[in-house]
């Protein structure tokens, strides 16, 4: 698996919420800080974004903004609109409609809405790495993988929930997360803002090979001239390299990953823990469960026990 599919596959916990939300103006909402990443895309009209930090962001038709720290903002026809009390909560993977809008007038914003549950206990650095706020606008002829989710994932919840669509809307929005993160990525390596950090090592020539062989083989007992290898670097040159960009020395991050891979086994799955030990790369279990403690501060079957 690549490292981005890797990253959203260990962070996301429990079921996403989405639906479809209707407003006509005047209205300005305020949403408090969550534990979960939060989307908002306009199908129709405009509005504004209301950032706790920063400037007011205009909003138009195929905008998509993504808050990856479900950080507290606004939603506002206008940032001179007062504030009036946030509406109720979407819940469900299809949560239906949040309409708003009186009979006499016509809608000024029409948005898909909804939110992530991610794993707060050991965010990956990649995720750490984005900003509070993400704005895509969009772009004639750009981002068309992006575009095509948010139109399927617009028919989807346009209506009452039909056959099959707990299992459709859970894949279009795991897909809208992967693209949305694409295509932060690929904005941030095309407009040049990407010389360090996971914008930069995503693509970086040395260290990306060493990262995909990482994430293809945590198990494996890696060295840092073996990594280094896959980049054509000497042991030294790499390590330095991939320390700049990532943030962590090679072997550092390996461990980091090991623990992070484990901790999601030992959530989803009923394998024993020195199994998933040996998986990801111990074969003392004592070892493995002293590795896993100094990360997560429990060990496996306490974590286990807690994430149940």
């Amino acid at each position: 698996m690549d490292v981005l599919s890797d990253v959203v596959s260990v962070a996301r916990t429990g079921r996403p919420h989405s639906g479809r939300v209707t407003r006509s103006a005047p209205f300005s909402h305020r949403f408090p800080a969550v534990p979960s990443a939060g989307f908002h895309i306009v199908l129709q009209g405009t509005c504004w974004l209301l950032p706790s930090q920063g400037d007011p962001i205009a909003l138009g038709p195929g905008d998509v903004v993504f808050l990856p720290r479900g950080s507290a903002h606004g939603l506002a026809d206008d940032p001179a609109t007062p504030v009036s009390e946030p509406p109720s909560t979407l819940t469900g993977v299809h949560g239906g409609r949040d309409d708003e809008t009186p009979a006499d007038r016509p809608p000024t914003v029409v948005m898909l809405c909804g939110a992530y549950l991610l794993d707060s206990s050991g965010p990956h650095p990649l995720l750490n790495d984005l900003p509070e706020v993400i704005h895509l606008p969009t772009r004639v002829g750009h981002q068309r993988e992006l575009r095509a989710a948010v139109e399927l994932l617009g028919v989807e919840l346009d209506g009452d929930a039909r056959p099959g669509s707990d299992t459709i809307l859970l894949t279009l929005l795991d897909l809208l997360l992967l693209y949305i993160l694409r295509a932060w990525f690929e904005a941030q390596h095309a407009s040049g803002h990407a010389a360090t950090g996971w914008a930069a090592a995503l693509r970086d020539s040395a260290v990306a090979p060493a990262l995909r062989a990482i994430h293809g083989d945590p198990g494996r007992q890696w060295t840092v001239e073996e990594l280094g290898a896959q980049a054509r670097l000497s042991r030294a040159a790499f390590a330095r390299r991939f320390t700049r960009l990532v943030g962590q020395p090679p072997l550092t991050y390996l461990t980091w990953w090991r623990m992070t891979t484990a901790a999601r086994l030992l959530r989803i799955s009923d394998a024993p823990v020195d199994t998933i030990a040996r998986q990801v790369g111990y074969s003392s279990q004592y070892t493995f469960t002293h590795a896993f403690k100094r990360q997560y501060g429990s060990p496996p079957g306490s974590y286990r026990r807690q994430a149940d």
